[in-house]
């Protein structure tokens, strides 16, 4: 059996191959972009391998990483191709954005918010999605350049890296009082 080799030697010369096609050099603002989403996500399997497998915050977390494929296709796309994207499947729709926001509200009500500075580290968890927070962070500060509106790459990942602070606090509270109980 032949397998396709995983390296093809393309960018050895410093340049990358775009989604619908292009290429840019591998330190321009669209790999830049994608390239931190895709670390986000990794960081996001070290939470949920953490949570371990058949936990709530394991079901929570693969949604969201699916969606993040769905924000690199957009940030891999030159801005002339983009009007091939799908919304909800190459490109953010508002419905991924307003979904998080439903997730940190039904969250935020299972815990009493700090009234402080966090310092990160309250447990495994809660530490990896703390850095998962600041990798987002980067990602949308790089998403600027790389996907400017009428994209809605920067406000999933701003909603996102709420998320990821409400996520880590409930993590380091579930045995707190759930508020109104």
């Amino acid at each position: 059996m032949t397998r396709e080799r995983i390296y093809t030697k393309h960018g050895d010369d410093g340049t990358t191959g775009l989604f619908y096609g292009g290429r840019v050099t591998k330190d321009s603002s669209l790999p830049r972009a994608y390239g931190t989403v895709d670390e986000a996500q990794s960081v996001l399997g070290m939470a949920r391998a953490a949570a371990g497998p058949g936990t709530e915050l394991e079901s929570l977390l693969i949604p969201i990483m699916r969606d993040l494929w769905v924000l690199m296709a957009e940030l891999a796309t030159l801005p002339e191709n983009r009007s091939r994207l799908e919304s909800g499947k190459s490109c953010t729709s508002a419905e991924m954005v307003v979904a998080l926001e439903h997730l940190i509200d039904s969250l935020s009500a299972r815990f009493e918010p700090p009234t402080e500075f966090v310092l990160p580290g309250g447990n495994v968890v809660s530490a990896w999605l703390d850095i998962a927070r600041t990798v987002v962070r980067r990602a949308e500060r790089h998403s600027i350049a790389a996907a400017p509106h009428p994209s809605l790459a920067v406000p999933y990942l701003n909603r996102l890296s709420d998320l990821l602070w409400t996520m880590a606090r409930w993590q380091e509270g579930q045995s707190l009082p759930v508020r109104g109980v």
